[in-house]
């Protein structure tokens, strides 16, 4: 099978008005490959399919149904331990080289039969891309000044690559407690981050009722972010 250079080059020579024979030529194939190609309009790389079958027998489908017994009693064996056990039991027919082939015999057990995996996509923190703040009640803690409950917010601000954080004693979540919050966190951190991002806080964000936008941001911190030169992004 030709590689996609060899194919590419026969196209090219053919979009300059080279006959097949020349263009193939040019390209090292053969006048019937070259045609082949042009009529499926193709590269090499986007007809080949991927290989379904084994090039070789499974030399444990002797003891396999044990393996998978195992497995399915303890789905954290490893296979270095199962090929041990293997070996103890058949010393005649197993060897530890074969680790390679075990293991992927199992990987492909675990992806058709294995229980199902939590599907987490992982997040990706470049430095100085992005803050996020938010308020959070002190209440639970209890916490008194001369016997009297102390009521109060804390206003948490963090940069999510470095966890670099500052925080602001507030008393509602308001836009002024927002505002001072984000001044006092970025003065005492030095530095301001391409992006800032908040739940749906109402000193922040208000509804609308266009069917394109369902919300947008408020005209003061709209502006706020203007000043930083911060983009503003909120937390679906």
């Amino acid at each position: 099978m030709k590689n996609d250079s060899e194919v590419k080059l026969y196209m090219q020579a053919r979009k300059a008005g080279k006959t097949q024979r020349l263009a193939a030529a040019k390209a090292g194939m053969s006048e019937r490959t070259g045609r082949k190609y042009e009529q499926m309009g193709k590269l090499p790389s986007q007809v080949k399919q991927p290989r379904t079958w084994l090039t070789r027998k499974n030399p444990f489908e002797q003891d396999w149904e044990w393996v998978t017994a195992q497995l399915e009693r303890d789905p954290a064996l490893q296979a270095t331990t199962l090929l041990a056990l293997l070996i103890e039991q058949h010393p005649d027919c197993y060897r530890p080289t074969q680790i390679v082939t075990l293991r992927r015999n199992i990987a492909r057990w675990r992806a058709l039969h294995g229980p199902e995996r939590e599907v987490i996509f992982e997040q990706v923190h470049t430095p100085g891309e992005r803050a996020q703040s938010d308020f959070t009640h002190m209440s639970d803690l209890g916490i008194t000044i001369a016997g009297e409950p102390f009521a109060h917010l804390i206003y948490h601000f963090m940069f999510t690559y470095s966890n670099v954080e500052a925080v602001t004693l507030c008393f509602s979540e308001s836009f002024e407690a927002l505002a001072e919050g984000i001044e006092h966190a970025l003065w005492q951190l030095g530095g301001v981050p391409q992006q800032h991002r908040t739940d749906h806080l109402t000193a922040a964000v208000r509804q609308t009722h266009r069917k394109e936008t369902r919300e947008e941001w408020t005209a003061r911190y709209q502006a706020l972010m203007d000043h930083y030169e911060m983009q503003p992004t909120w937390n679906n």
